[in-house]
């Protein structure tokens, strides 16, 4: 069966010079030119993924992220013209899986749709241990969800990502291009930042301080440790 993509882009070049190349790669093709639209065709085509631009003539695309995320976990790839740190930050903690800033070339495209996707397809086949359990953590993989001194966390596909493939291999050093090409692929291989922004998200939640940690440590200029050790050794993978 065909992947099912829904642009949202009210400029039609865009949308036309996507089609065409999406139609190229075998995946089918749907359009909204307002947020209105789009919102509608999300509800009723249920894409695999949906390619958002912020800048929409009738609500602005952070809002409609927001507006999606209240009923739906759709891998969500945003287009933005604002390069400011801060406005990727509040992009990725409301909710969208990766952005791409414009210009852009249809091969990093390409590349960062098939990372997504083959996200979902993992999640739905994760064959990892069942559970993860330290002292202050307890990490559910196979339905992705997250407990830190007793609260639930309420984490994105790659902030659970990131926390799970920590806490996978604790001691050990993890460097940034491991966790780049696993969690975000090799096409994101030069984009330490993003490291930067999801620890730093993480840290939030888990109430870890980065100058004492007890849970993620920073290797500077390398990557990262989880420092806890696990209450049952015995069924964290070898390797």
């Amino acid at each position: 069966m065909m992947q099912r993509i829904l642009v949202i882009d009210d400029e039609p070049q865009i949308r036309r010079f996507m089609r065409i190349s999406l139609t190229a790669e075998s995946f089918e093709f749907l359009e909204a030119t307002t947020a209105a639209e789009g919102l509608e065709l999300a509800a009723q085509e249920n894409p695999d993924l949906i390619i958002l631009d912020l800048g929409l003539p009738d609500e602005d695309g952070f809002h409609v992220l927001q507006r999606l995320r209240e009923w739906s976990n759709v891998p969500v790839l945003v287009l933005t013209a604002r390069d400011a740190e801060e406005e990727k930050v509040k992009l990725l903690e409301g909710g969208a899986n990766d952005y791409l800033s414009k210009p852009f070339g249809i091969k990093e495209l390409i590349a960062r749709i098939k990372v997504l996707l083959r996200d979902l397809t993992d999640n739905q086949q994760d064959n990892s241990p069942g559970l993860l359990e330290f002292s202050d953590l307890r990490i559910d993989i196979p339905n992705h969800q997250a407990w830190c001194h007793g609260k639930k966390l309420s984490l994105s596909r790659k902030e659970f990502a990131m926390l799970s493939f920590l806490a996978k291999h604790p001691n050990q050093l993890v460097t940034q291009q491991q966790l780049l090409e696993k969690i975000w692929g090799a096409s994101h291989s030069g984009d330490t930042h993003y490291l930067r922004i999801f620890v730093s998200l993480l840290r939030k939640k888990l109430k870890d301080d980065p100058d004492n940690p007890i849970f993620i440590k920073t290797e500077p200029g390398v990557g990262y440790r989880f420092v806890q050790e696990p209450v049952n050794p015995s069924i964290l993978p070898s390797g």
